[in-house]
């Protein structure tokens, strides 16, 4: 007596079939959008620009450096063309803190805001004023003192860049997450066959 055939069942549509009876998506999952906060700040004029400025990728002793050396210069600068070189000085400090927490690498972007305000203690020296070892430091305290303001802002400025590089981070990890791999489904045990009489 002949027993009927069945067929195999056939793969759902929408995957590929694998050896193993193991099935892949193929329609990736849609991408999540960016928060607000992040699309406005690309889409400004501003950060147009700083987006086709060179982007070097510095350590947290590299940032330092780099903040520390320029500051230096522009103070060594400055106090050979001005007598009352400080104001010039802070206004300088303000976008030297700007790019060095820019170009600091997303591992260390948490010592920017400290290495800022210590590169300008040290780039003040050269036009603190005094003589001697007391003189110099009393020049420092004093020019410490009395320009905190620029201090200040340029340690605030730092500390905003480095919250928006923080926050543009989390959003493109949280991207990438929603668009990792397909999940690999196995299917689906099939038909027993009958046994035979």
């Amino acid at each position: 007596m002949a027993r009927p055939r069945r067929s195999a069942p056939l793969p759902s549509q929408g995957r590929a079939a694998r050896p193993g009876g193991t099935a892949r998506r193929t329609a990736p999952r849609p991408r999540r959008p960016a928060p607000p906060l992040v699309r406005a700040l690309r889409r400004a004029p501003l950060g147009r620009a700083l987006r086709r400025m060179p982007n070097p990728r510095l350590t947290g002793l590299g940032s330092g450096l780099f903040c520390t050396g320029v500051l230096f210069l522009l103070a060594c600068l400055l106090g050979l063309m001005f007598d009352d070189a400080l104001v010039a000085y802070g206004v300088l400090f303000l976008p030297v803190a700007t790019f060095t927490a820019l170009w600091v690498r997303p591992a260390d972007l948490v010592t920017a805001p400290i290495s800022v305000p210590i590169a300008f203690a040290a780039g003040v020296l050269p036009i603190s004023g005094g003589t001697g070892f007391g003189g110099r430091l009393m020049g420092l305290v004093t020019s410490l003192a009395l320009h905190a303001g620029w201090l200040y802002g340029g340690t605030l400025i730092a500390g905003l860049v480095v919250g928006v590089r923080k926050i543009r981070l989390m959003a493109e990890r949280r991207g990438q997450v929603g668009q990792g791999p397909a999940r690999k489904e196995t299917a689906g045990p099939g038909p027993k066959r009958a046994p035979a009489v």
